[in-house]
């Protein structure tokens, strides 16, 4: 677990140093330079049912090296409810890189790790959870404008850790 964190932070820095080495040496233009190449964006996601409720929030950001490569990081936070059944707290983060070969296709590349804390109520007897769990997400899709449809693959997924019920995954993402 350390070591993927320290890839982790390794990794982010590699991309901030290379963003700041690929800007202009004109401290006004850079910081003017710089923000015209970053992009917002993320997910939101609202789920409820007879005693179900789920929330997720997700913001990222990239930075535009080219019109056909960037690179970003994000976050995740989601919790879930099955009213006297199960709850689950998922916090974590990702970095993100995605290369368009094509002005309307896209392909992606994601690390994600998340920190699972889960508890059932089985048969009077609860159970604790807690625990890291990573995911390599390869994708492709669809882009137009801020917007790319797809679906993406998880490389690494573990039926009984992931947060997820499969290992394929549509997605639909958007940066401002």
């Amino acid at each position: 677990m350390n070591l993927i964190l320290s890839i982790i932070k390794k990794v982010a820095l590699i991309i901030i140093f290379i963003t700041f080495c690929c800007q202009n040496s004109n401290a006004q233009e850079v910081k003017n330079d710089f923000w015209n190449h970053v992009r917002f964006g993320g997910g939101l996601g609202l789920n409820f049912g007879d005693g179900f409720f789920s929330a997720t929030m997700a913001p990222s950001g990239i930075y535009e090296f080219d019109k056909n490569f960037s690179l970003g990081i994000g976050a995740n936070f989601t919790f879930n409810s099955l009213k006297n059944t199960y709850k689950s707290t998922i916090l974590g983060g990702s970095i993100i890189g995605l290369f368009d070969p094509i002005q309307d296709i896209q392909i992606s590349a994601e690390f994600e790790q998340l920190n699972v804390n889960r508890r059932y109520n089985v048969n009077l007897n609860t159970i604790d959870e807690n625990y890291w769990v990573p995911a390599l997400y390869l994708g492709a899709g669809y882009r137009n404008g801020n917007v790319t449809f797809g679906v993406r693959y998880d490389v690494l997924y573990d039926t009984k850790k992931s947060i997820y019920a499969e290992p394929w995954a549509p997605f639909v993402r958007f940066y401002f």
